[in-house]
C-alpha cells in the first residue's frame, strides 16, 4: 500500500461561454488528502465541487480546462501525463464513483462482466479469480443475491442497488485513493448506513484516501475528517469536522448547516391529519387493486415463477389534493409501483383504477384523457431531457400533444410554465447542458404541469439536488400543489422530506406493504418494526451517530433478506420481534391502528400492546 499522499495545489479551472470567453469554475483551490484520510467537499449545486475532486484523476469536462495549478499523487503531477499514463493510474491508483449510477453502467453488458473489467485492464488478476472478488465486494456492500445480481443487466435492478454496483466497481482494483462524488445520494437510510461503513472500513484496513463530495452535511458528519466548504469556485471555509459542525466561521457554512432537514421529533411538525372516516371509492382519485407485477421479461420462454414477481398484493388510493408518499429501502418496490400506475410496465394481475375507471396496463393502449391526467416526473432528469433540443422543445411536446397548441401560443405557454417553476422566460431558448441540476429538475416539473394533470408521480425528483435546491424544489411542489389543485404520488427514501410534505405514508418493503397511514400516525409509535428502523436510520448531525447505531444494533443490513418471498413474512429475516412458527409461515394480518384514520399495520405482533 502507497503511502503517498494527494494533493491539489493552487487549482484553476475555467470554462468556455457560449461566447467563447474563458470563465473561471474552480478558483486557487488547494486540498491535501493523506492515506487513511476523508476529505470532504461540500456546497450548493454549482460551486465548483465535482470539478476539484475530477482533477484529482488528472480530468476536466468537455468544455473546460486547467488553467492552473498542479495535482500530485506522491511526485507526480497527474496534469503533466499523457492519455496512456492517466489510464495506468485511473481506476487502479485513484478510483472514482459517479453520482448517476444510470449514465455510469453500461445498460447493455452484463453487471458482472462489467465489475471484473478493471481487474482485467490493470493485469490485476485473471477472470476467475477476478469473479471471486467482485462477489466478495458485492457482499461487502450489502447487495443481494450478488452470484445472480451478477448475471443481471444494470436496468434489472433497483437504482440504490445500481449506486452500491458502482461502488463496487471502484472499490474491487484495491485503489489508493477513491473520488467519492455523492455516493449515497440516491441510497435509502438503511443502505446508506452499509455503504458509509463499507467506505470507513476500507480506509480503515487500507489506509485508503478519499476525496467525498457531498451536499449532506449529516452524512459527511459520519465519515470525513475535515470539511472544505466551497461556493462559487472558492474555498469558502476549511477545517475539521467537529469544528466545522461544533463552530462554522462564516455565514455560508451556518446557512449550509441550517438546511438540514431532520425527522421532525414533535407532532406539530408534520401535516394534519385527515378528516376521521376513511373515504369511499367514489372519492379516491387512484385506486390500485390486488397488484402482482414483475419485470417484462426478455426470455418469453422462461415459464414465470412466484418468485419472480416484484410487487405483491399492492392495496391503496390516493385522494384528490393528496399527497401520498412512498417510502422504503432500494428494491422494496415503490419505483417499480409508480411505474405501473404510469403504465410504463404492465402489472401482472390486478387492476389500476382511475375515478373508477380501469386503466389499460400499457401507456400504449391509454388514450389521450388518460395519459394526460397522470404524469409522471423522473429521479434524473438528465435521463428524460433531450440533449440536442431546447427546453422549449421540451415543455412545448406535451402542449402540442395534448393540446395543439401551434408555435406562437405554444411559445407563450412554455414562457409562463418557466414563469410557474421561478425560471426566467429566456431558458427557453437554452439546452439542458446549460442548466444545473436544480434547473433541469424544475423543467422536468414545467412539463409535467404543461399537461394540466390531476396526479403527479414524483420519483426521487429531490434525492440529485443539493439540500438548498432541494429545499427550493420542496417549497415550489407545496405552492403548486395549493395553486392547482393536483395530487403527487411521492416516492422518497428521504423520511425528512416526506415528514414535512405527506398527508399519508405507505411503507414497502420487499414488493408489499408494511405499514400505511396518516403521515403523524406512521412516523409516531406504535409502528411496525421496519418503519421504527427506516426512521431509526436518518442520520442525525453529530460525528458519532454511524458509530453508536453500529454498536448498539445488529441487524441493520441493506438488502438482506430483502427479496420477495413465497411464504411468511418477508421483514421476518431481520426483525428483532420474530415469532418462530408463524412469522416464517404465514402472511403477515392487517392491524388496524385506528379504523377512523385508516392507520393500518401488517405484522403478526400486536404492535400497539408493546407502546
Amino acid at each position: 500500500m502507497s503511502n503517498e499522499r494527494l494533493s491539489i495545489e493552487g487549482l484553476w479551472v475555467e470554462g468556455q461561454a457560449p461566447s467563447r470567453e474563458w470563465l473561471p469554475i474552480a478558483r486557487d483551490v488547494s486540498v491535501t488528502v493523506q492515506p487513511g484520510e476523508i476529505v470532504s467537499l461540500i456546497g450548493e449545486s454549482g460551486a465548483g465541487k465535482t470539478t476539484v475532486a475530477l482533477s484529482a484523476l488528472g480530468y476536466c469536462r468537455p468544455g473546460t480546462r486547467f488553467a492552473d495549478g498542479r495535482v500530485l499523487l506522491g511526485d507526480t503531477d497527474l496534469l503533466s501525463l499523457d492519455s496512456r499514463a492517466l489510464r495506468d493510474v485511473r481506476g487502479r491508483r485513484v478510483a472514482y464513483v459517479a453520482q448517476s449510477a444510470s449514465a455510469a453502467l453500461n445498460p447493455r453488458i452484463l453487471i458482472g462482466k462489467q465489475l471484473v473489467e478493471g481487474l482485467l485492464v490493470h493485469g490485476i488478476m485473471g477472470a476467475a479469480e477476478g469473479y471471486r472478488r467482485v462477489i466478495e465486494q458485492m457482499e461487502l456492500l450489502q447487495l443481494p443475491h450478488p452470484s445472480e445480481m451478477a448475471e443481471r443487466y444494470p436496468y434489472q435492478v433497483s437504482g440504490g442497488q445500481r449506486q452500491r454496483v458502482m461502488i463496487a466497481m471502484a472499490m474491487v482494483c484495491m485503489p489508493d485513493f477513491l473520488i467519492l462524488d455523492e455516493p449515497t445520494t440516491a441510497l435509502d437510510v438503511t443502505t446508506q448506513i452499509e455503504v458509509l461503513k463499507a467506505v470507513k472500513e476500507a480506509i480503515r484496513d487500507r489506509g485508503t484516501g478519499a476525496v467525498y463530495v457531498s451536499h449532506d452535511l449529516s452524512v459527511v458528519a459520519q465519515v470525513a475528517d475535515r470539511i472544505l466548504v466551497m461556493n462559487d469556485g472558492r474555498e469558502v471555509e476549511a477545517a475539521s469536522t467537529e469544528a466545522m459542525l461544533d463552530a462554522p466561521r462564516e455565514e455560508y457554512t451556518r446557512m449550509l448547516l441550517g438546511a438540514v432537514r431532520l425527522v421532525p421529533r414533535d407532532e406539530a411538525s408534520f401535516p394534519a391529519s385527515p378528516a376521521p372516516g376513511r373515504a369511499a371509492e367514489s372519492d379516491s382519485l387512484l385506486e390500485v387493486k390486488d397488484v402482482y407485477a414483475t419485470y417484462e421479461r426478455g426470455d418469453f420462454l422462461k415459464p414465470w415463477k412466484p418468485e419472480d414477481d416484484i410487487l405483491r398484493g399492492i392495496d391503496c388510493a390516493i385522494r384528490e389534493r393528496e399527497v401520498v408518499a412512498l417510502v422504503g429501502e432500494s428494491g422494496s418496490g415503490k419505483s417499480t409501483l409508480a411505474r405501473v400506475i404510469a403504465g410504463l410496465l404492465p402489472q401482472r394481475t390486478g387492476e389500476v383504477r382511475y375515478r373508477g375507471q380501469a386503466l389499460p396496463p400499457r401507456a400504449r393502449g391509454r388514450d389521450t384523457e388518460q395519459l394526460r391526467k397522470v404524469q409522471i416526473v423522473f429521479q434524473h432528469p438528465d435521463m428524460t431531457l433531450n440533449p440536442a433540443r431546447t427546453i422549449e422543445y421540451a415543455i412545448g411536446r406535451p402542449l402540442e400533444l395534448y393540446f395543439g397548441m401551434q408555435r406562437e401560443e405554444r411559445r407563450a405557454r412554455v414562457e409562463e410554465l418557466l414563469g410557474l417553476v421561478d425560471l426566467p422566460a429566456h431558458f427557453a431558448d437554452r439546452q439542458p447542458s446549460e442548466l444545473s441540476g436544480g434547473e433541469k429538475q424544475r423543467v422536468a416539473l414545467a412539463r409535467a404541469f404543461g399537461a394540466e394533470p390531476e396526479l403527479i408521480i414524483c420519483d426521487e425528483v429531490l434525492s440529485s439536488l443539493d439540500t438548498l435546491v432541494a429545499t427550493t424544489i420542496l417549497e415550489l411542489l407545496k405552492d403548486l400543489k395549493e395553486r392547482l389543485g393536483v395530487a403527487y404520488l411521492f416516492v422518497s427514501h428521504d423520511l425528512a422530506t416526506v415528514a414535512t410534505i405527506a398527508d399519508r405514508v405507505i411503507v414497502m418493503y420487499a414488493g408489499r406493504i408494511c405499514e400505511r397511514g396518516p403521515t403523524r400516525e406512521v412516523f409516531s409509535p406504535p409502528y411496525h418494526p421496519y418503519t421504527d428502523l427506516l426512521i431509526s436510520s436518518v442520520p442525525e448531525l453529530r460525528t458519532d451517530w454511524l458509530s453508536d447505531v453500529l454498536e448498539t444494533r445488529e441487524g441493520v443490513s441493506a438488502g438482506r433478506g430483502s427479496a420477495p418471498m413465497d411464504e411468511g413474512c418477508p421483514f421476518r429475516t431481520r426483525c428483532p420481534f420474530v415469532l418462530e412458527g408463524t412469522c416464517d409461515i404465514r402472511t403477515p394480518p392487517a392491524r388496524r391502528l385506528d379504523e377512523a384514520l385508516d392507520h393500518v399495520v401488517y405484522c403478526h405482533r400486536d404492535v400497539a400492546a408493546t407502546v
